[in-house]
């Protein structure tokens, strides 16, 4: 019974995707699509007991199933993509193009489910690349220069990361002797299977220098597909992380470091960056940047300390679901907002997922929060004092973004007169931050919540706010406009530094004459940077023959 509720939960929206490409099948598929993540959603509800389900013949032999670690992740994940599906009937209703939507929609709705109930490297990568190819679809839906550019981003980065996971896969198969993911966690990875594991599945979640796709797609994609890339599917890159690295069975400290580092930074610069734009879906994007320096930083702890994983193991899955359900609700209510206007109801709906970012006594932030803390706690000298410092100081951050965010949407969208605005968006809407608001302290341990909810707890959790107030009223007065950044940050000179190379091998310079026999061939040159996926492809492909060989 638990195989067929298992194949259910997993070929629903396949199956739905295939029959919306198909004329006489389409508007029954388009019915049905918003309600496929129900039988995944059902099973992460009822089925509590672990159980895995083998098929040797299937690929490289596939094992699928349900634990701990996956039902957490399956249950946010379903209810996400319920909800940015229910939103995407009434927001698509009068889209030509929603059928090519609704497939691309559905296929990585496919990956997304499939990757929280895979249990061997094989299943996982397959549909860890369907969920991420299937996305570029979303990204590219309204067919604008920009929704293009962006989605020329993604892709090159994409590939990218997936074939750094091709060769961490392997490298990580051999070294435990086996593609399951319960031998690839005992095994003693080298250095080069984690920092390819390390920086594909980076890209996915957002670490910095990886980060660029991110504030690119999602200003340009339909709002309940920004609600799933940022809310749950970045959250497939933790889940990589999670399944594939030895954690708490061997240390890895310069991984762990690096990674660390990177959270700390990302958590820090996504504020940074964040504050100086000025659409709310690219600070949005940037909110998840420094969000994910949380996760960043808890699995950089768990490889440097083994002995810390216990504590961060549910710390981490609490903290993905908060930041799941809260940050899918932000951009659906931003969406909404948008069309229907910003009234001071539709403000005070969305600020309570904006307050749970915060981390604001009584939601589910400052439960996520102090869950990971109690973690980084343990660590050895100098990480929790560094942590007690840096938290705090990230939490006003983020408290000045969510203030700059629903000040951008009060002052953008006050004046908006709905004319035939989508219809059918506020219930769900309402329903995602209702969960965002209560299911995280269903699933969180008893004693966290105890201590979370005690008087002695607030001031911790209040002085960040307070003084991200003051900062931001005294910005007001001053009226004081921080300067702009282009989204993408990074990729503008990096942009730049493509064409000169361009330029100079089109046009090499006449003091080079005497190096004319060194020309680059002109199979390269057409690659430069018309065809960069495909030059870096080939790239990557080299190295991992010379990994193999190592």
């Amino acid at each position: 019974m638990a195989g067929v509720s298992l194949l259910v939960a997993l070929l629903a929206p396949l199956v739905l995707a295939v029959l919306a490409l198909t004329r006489a099948t389409r508007a029954a598929a388009l019915r049905l699509a918003p309600w496929a993540p129900l039988p995944a959603l059902g099973l992460a509800l009822v089925a509590h007991d672990p159980f895995s389900i083998e098929w040797p013949g299937v690929l490289l032999g596939t094992t699928l199933g349900l634990d701990a670690t996956g039902r957490v992740f399956l249950l946010f994940t379903a209810l996400v993509w319920l909800l940015a599906g229910v939103f995407a009937r009434g927001w698509l209703r009068s889209d030509a193009q929603a059928a090519r939507f609704w497939a691309c929609f559905l296929a990585a709705e496919t990956g997304n489910l499939g990757v929280c109930l895979a249990l061997d490297a094989g299943s996982f990568y397959l549909l860890f690349a369907l969920m991420t190819f299937a996305a570029y679809g979303l990204v590219v839906h309204n067919g604008s220069a920009e929704a293009l550019r962006a989605g020329r981003v993604y892709l090159t980065m994409a590939v990218l990361g997936e074939a750094a996971l091709v060769a961490g896969l392997l490298l990580a198969a051999v070294a435990a002797g086996s593609h399951r993911f319960d031998a690839l966690a005992t095994a003693s990875l080298s250095a080069p299977a984690a920092a390819l594991l390390i920086a594909g599945f980076g890209i996915k979640v957002g670490v910095p220098l990886l980060h660029m796709w991110l504030p690119l797609a999602h200003p340009v994609a339909p709002v309940p597909a920004s609600a799933v890339l940022s809310g749950v599917m970045l959250k497939a890159g933790l889940l990589g992380w999670l399944r594939c690295l030895p954690l708490g069975t061997h240390a890895l400290p310069e991984a762990g470091l690096v990674l660390m580092l990177g959270g700390l930074a990302a958590m820090l610069l996504g504020v940074a960056a964040g504050l100086m734009q000025r659409n709310p879906k690219v600070l949005l994007a940037y909110s998840s940047i420094s969000q994910m320096g949380y996760l960043a930083l808890g699995v950089g702890a768990a490889l440097a300390a083994p002995a810390t994983w216990p504590l961060l193991a549910p710390a981490l899955g609490l903290y993905a679901l908060h930041h799941a359900l809260a940050k899918s609700s932000l951009f659906l209510g931003v969406g909404l907002v948008r069309v229907h206007g910003a009234t001071p109801a539709r403000l005070a709906a969305l600020a309570l997922p904006a307050l749970a970012l915060a981390g604001a006594p009584l939601t589910s932030g400052v439960l996520a929060k102090a869950g990971l803390k109690q973690a980084l706690d343990t660590l050895d000298a100098p990480w929790p004092a560094l942590a007690g410092a840096l938290l705090p100081l990230a939490a006003v951050g983020t408290a000045l973004l969510m203030a700059r965010l629903v000040w951008l949407v009060w002052d953008a969208y006050r004046d908006v007169a709905p004319a035939n605005a989508p219809t059918g968006v506020h219930a769900p809407w309402l329903l995602g931050v209702l969960a965002s608001a209560t299911l995280a302290w269903a699933v969180a341990p008893p004693k966290l919540v105890q201590g979370t909810v005690e008087l002695a707890a607030w001031p911790d959790a209040t002085w960040p706010l307070l003084l991200a107030t003051v900062f931001a009223w005294l910005a007001l007065r001053a009226r004081w406009r921080a300067p702009a950044l282009p989204p993408g940050d990074l990729l503008l000179p990096l942009t730049r530094g493509l064409e000169r190379l361009r330029g100079w091998v089109r046009a090499p310079s006449p003091h080079l004459a005497g190096f004319s026999r060194m020309r680059v061939p002109p199979a390269l040159q057409r690659m430069l940077p018309g065809k960069t996926t495909g030059a870096l492809w080939l790239a990557c492909l080299a190295l991992l023959a010379g990994l193999l060989g190592y």
